[in-house]
This record gives C-alpha cells, sequence and structure tokens, in this order.
C-alpha cells in the first residue's frame, strides 16, 4: 500500500499538458451534445477538451498558455462556403465604384484613379451599383469616356454579371454594330438597336476580359496575402474558393497557396474549385472531392446556369416586370450542363452551380434528377450556389435530392431595395427563403460571395435573422417571415459549409478531436438584447490551428 503522503498529492503535470487553453468565457460550440461551455483547451492544433474552466485548467502545464477571453462570446471558426479569394485580394487594390452615390461621385473617383495608375495599365474593378448611382439606369461608354478616354477601362457591376467598357476598351476588342451576341452573352445596344452601349452581359464580357492582361505572380502572391488578411480579420478561418480565374492564373494561383501552405504561411484554409467546364483537367489527374491537406484541397468544380437579377439575366419562367420579352439567360444550355454535372460526378469530384432565377434552380434540380438516376446513389453533396429564386414547390427538392443550398444572405438587404422593380412582390415572397428551405429540410451553407459583397460573416449574419435593406425601408425585414435565427445562421456559417465541404468531422463545432479554429466576439450576439446590434459586432481574436492570426487592439 503506498504512503498516505502519495495519494493526495497532485500530479505536477496533467497526462498531456495542453498548448492553450481559453478560459473565462461564452463558448457556443454548436455541438447539440454539449452546446455551451466556458473553456477551452488546445494541444497542437486540435481541441483537447471542451468543458468548464476547473475541468480544463486541469490541463494546463507549465508551459500552457492562457487566454483569458473575459467573459467574451467564443464561436467556431467562420467557413465561407463562397468567395473568390484572388479577386477579392485584387479588389482591395482596384478601383472601388459601389457606393458612389451619383455620377459626379463616380467621375471623381475615375479621374484620381486614372492620375494615379501607370499609363500603360487597364482600370479594371469598379464593382459599380447604377441602382445605386445612376437611379436605376444603365451607364455607356460616354459615361465612362467624359472622366477617362486615352486608356482602356472595363470596371464590373458589383453580381460580376455586367461590365461597362469605355470606347478604347470596345475599340482594341473590335466590338461593333455588327458584332453578334456570343452565346449565353449580350451585348447591350443604344436606341438604335445596334450601337454597342459599353454594357457587356454574361459571356459578352469575355470579349473584352481577354484582352486585359492576367496579374503576375507578384501581383497574385500579394494579393492572395491581402484576402488572407482580410480573412483572418472578419473571423474567416476556412473558405470555399470559388475562383473565377483564367486558366493560367488559376495555375499559378494554386502553385502560390502550395507554396504558402508547405511554408506554414497559411491563416486561412482555402478548397480551391475549378471550372466545371474544365472538369477533364480535373478528373485526368485521378484528383477526387476533397483532396488536400487541412489547409489546402482541391477536388470540387463550379458552374453557370444563369445571370443575376441584378444584371436582368437570371433565368426565370416569366418576364422581367419592366422587361416583357427578357427571361433571362442560360450562361449554360442545360443539355451541355447535365453532361458535364454527369461526367464529373462519375468521376468522384464535387459539383456546385451557380443559378439564381426560379428557371435556372427548378432546371438544376433536374438535372441533378438525372445524373443521380443514372450514376446511381453515393454521398456527393451536390450544392446550388445563390438558390436566390424559387418557386414554393422546389423547396421540398433540396431534401428529397441532398442537394445543398449554399446561400449569401447578405444579397438580401442589398438585392432587396430594388428586387421588387426587376420580378415584382409575389416572385420576391419565395426568394432568398431561409426559413422555408430549412422548415424543409434542407441544409444551408453560408457564405460572402466577396468582392461581390463584404466579407464580414456578421453582416451575413444579421442579414439572415434581421432582413434589413440597406435603404432602411424595412426595419421590421424585407419578407420577415423568410428570416431565421442567430443560431442558426451561425450553424449555417459554420457547419452547414462545413458539410458542404465534406469537412464536418474537422470542421464547424468546438468538439473535442476537431481543428482547433475559434473566434471571440464583441457581443453575444445569442442573447435577444443584441439581436439589433450584430451587424455592429466586431472580431476580436482569430484563431486558427491553435494559433492567435488576428487580435484586434
Amino acid at each position: 500500500m503506498l504512503p498516505l503522503v502519495l495519494l493526495l498529492a497532485p500530479a505536477a503535470e496533467p497526462t498531456v499538458a495542453a498548448d492553450t487553453v481559453l478560459v473565462n468565457g461564452k463558448v457556443w460550440t454548436g455541438d447539440t451534445a454539449k452546446p455551451e461551455a466556458q473553456a477551452v483547451a488546445v494541444w497542437r492544433d486540435r481541441i483537447l477538451k471542451v468543458g468548464t474552466d476547473a475541468e480544463v485548467k486541469l490541463l494546463a502545464g507549465a508551459n500552457t498558455k492562457v487566454i483569458d477571453l473575459k467573459g467574451g462570446r467564443l464561436v467556431p471558426g467562420f467557413y465561407d462556403s463562397h468567395l473568390h479569394f484572388l479577386s477579392g485580394g485584387l479588389s482591395l487594390a482596384r478601383i472601388d465604384l459601389k457606393d458612389a452615390k451619383d455620377e459626379a461621385e463616380f467621375g471623381k473617383r475615375l479621374v484620381e484613379f486614372d492620375q494615379n495608375t501607370p499609363r500603360e495599365r487597364w482600370i479594371v474593378g469598379g464593382l459599380w451599383d447604377h441602382d445605386r448611382t445612376f437611379k436605376g439606369e444603365l451607364p455607356t461608354a460616354a459615361t465612362i469616356d467624359k472622366f477617362v478616354k486615352n486608356r482602356p477601362v472595363f470596371i464590373r457591376r458589383y453580381d460580376g454579371h455586367m461590365g461597362l467598357a469605355n470606347s478604347a476598351a470596345l475599340k482594341l476588342a473590335g466590338i461593333t454594330a455588327d458584332t453578334k451576341d456570343p452565346p449565353g452573352g449580350v451585348i447591350y445596344r443604344l436606341a438604335d438597336g445596334k450601337t454597342p452601349s459599353g454594357i457587356l452581359k454574361d459571356n459578352a464580357m469575355g470579349l473584352v476580359d481577354r484582352l486585359i492582361p492576367p496579374p503576375n505572380d507578384e501581383e497574385i502572391l500579394e494579393a492572395v496575402l491581402a484576402a488572407q488578411k482580410a480573412a483572418a480579420a472578419n473571423g474567416i478561418t476556412s473558405a470555399q474558393d470559388l475562383d473565377g480565374s483564367s486558366p493560367e492564373t488559376r495555375r499559378k494561383l494554386f502553385r502560390i497557396y502550395q507554396k504558402l501552405a508547405r511554408e506554414g504561411r497559411l491563416t486561412c484554409r482555402l478548397d480551391l474549385r475549378w471550372p466545371i467546364s474544365l472538369h477533364k483537367e480535373l478528373s485526368a489527374t485521378g484528383v477526387m472531392a476533397d483532396f488536400g491537406n487541412d489547409y489546402l484541397r482541391i477536388g470540387g468544380v463550379k458552374g453557370f446556369m444563369d445571370g443575376s437579377l441584378g444584371s436582368s439575366t437570371a433565368k426565370m419562367f416569366a418576364p422581367y416586370e419592366k422587361d416583357p420579352k427578357n427571361t433571362g439567360v442560360y450562361v449554360t444550355e442545360p443539355d451541355t450542363m447535365r453532361s458535364y454535372i454527369r461526367a464529373a460526378d462519375a468521376a468522384g469530384i464535387n459539383v456546385c452551380v451557380h443559378a439564381i432565377g426560379d428557371q435556372a434552380n427548378a432546371v438544376l434540380l433536374d438535372l441533378f434528377t438525372d445524373v443521380i438516376k443514372q450514376n446511381g446513389p453515393k454521398d456527393r453533396r451536390f450544392r446550388i450556389e445563390h438558390v436566390q429564386h424559387l418557386r414554393p414547390e422546389d423547396y421540398k427538392r433540396f431534401k428529397e435530392l441532398g442537394v445543398i443550398a449554399s446561400m449569401q444572405p447578405y444579397h438580401v438587404i442589398d438585392d432587396g431595395r430594388w428586387a421588387e422593380g426587376r420580378i415584382g412582390a409575389k416572385r420576391c415572397a419565395s426568394s432568398y427563403a431561409y426559413r422555408s428551405l430549412l422548415e424543409a429540410g434542407a441544409k444551408l451553407a453560408f457564405g460572402s460571395d466577396w468582392p461581390v459583397a463584404p466579407l464580414d460573416p456578421l453582416a451575413g449574419i444579421d442579414a439572415a435573422v434581421n432582413r434589413r435593406t440597406l435603404d432602411g425601408k424595412h426595419p421590421n425585414g424585407w419578407f420577415p417571415e423568410q428570416r431565421i435565427t442567430v443560431a442558426e445562421s451561425v450553424e449555417a456559417y459554420t457547419l452547414g459549409s462545413a458539410f458542404a465541404a465534406f469537412q464536418e468531422k474537422d470542421r464547424g463545432t468546438i468538439t473535442t478531436g476537431k481543428l482547433a479554429d475559434f473566434v471571440l466576439l464583441s457581443r453575444d450576439i445569442f442573447a435577444p438584447a443584441e439581436k439589433d446590434k450584430i451587424a455592429d459586432t466586431k472580431v476580436m481574436m482569430t484563431v486558427v490551428g491553435g494559433k492567435v492570426v488576428y487580435e484586434r487592439k
């Protein structure tokens, strides 16, 4: 029998000492088995323990780093299910026209940017909003020419589905009255019905895009580093990068991602997707869904069914309210899309497809149904990106087919300013249908669509919870019956996105064994009293793999 003194003496060190413990907090775990906790212990890059302060402190050793959360709200790291990492990073150094209040402000910014940009460069970027700046009227090449005419300019509307070229850019591209609309695109014309106005929609933008010099390696690296710095500041620890670059730029981007990952310099876990039209390029390597490591993965493709509502190219069953001959466009014809989806799915590649209009969504669900029948049952997790406008009868099909609704809630408070003018109140009532989709059993994955919308997940959560449009005209919510709770919104921005990426075993909740990715918030957004202040909440600290990658000063 051991001496009594040895039985009573505490061990000097726990069996496994935590590298870091976070204590004295309000931990929303997202784990239904243990929804709330006080503290978390981390060993290496994984969660060692979730529990009370007393339980977690037992795992602290002499060299354990202790982080006092000071009663703050800790949540799982935000997982952005849909952004464009490179273009977001590049946009930080490009002209920003989205909030220009009128044409004078629009022109002033163009002139200033022109004066500070080397003469050999194009002016690109923009993210303009004609509903805000031009009272709903589309600008023309002449609009830009008044301010910048001696260099080519091609600036995109903020939804990315419509671009505006000045006369110099149109001339370089050879776009004239005789140029025909390309498949899946529209060359907008002046009142004579012939002369190009400067507005190019969807696939027509490629006529100018092909002339713009691509970013070099140095510019791509700078953009990626700027993007991940912004991600950390917004509490984003993982992201699905739906890219959109040219093949040459994408290859450069992927190499840079690999280099940063090998050097331990990635502070955001990234999953890069290829265009669905190039699925053979990906499948030829033998890569399948979710291939890679904890910081960098590939194995998915992304396609486009239609355009956007803001550009009046989203494919709808009925015409647009003020354009009775227009029901939008198919960027990819359904038969072509079916063949892409079938081949990619057969090769084990995960498929997500952009669909905004009600017809585009309904037809895409039909295509998914066909492919599931042809390729047989498996855990494929098809995704529809945006899912903005639906017929009510299509809600239940997401659950029936196991299709994930990958949505970006900030769009509802942005688009809600003008959407009824495009498609009327009846169709808007079944749009951005978070509540209806959840009640139908669909799984939601939330993201930002940055740089189309702000990167901030808290702005997106606020939009899903409150649905107050940016113009202040709907203080109680635009179609408030589609609002969802804070918990449902945060889950969509964490576990929902992880599930959509086949990563729910490692991410999305604060659970023992998962990756140690956390975000400390300035407010307890789950408290009823904070409901109207969600958008004012700040990220105080971001932890990725147990390491603090951002701390608000």
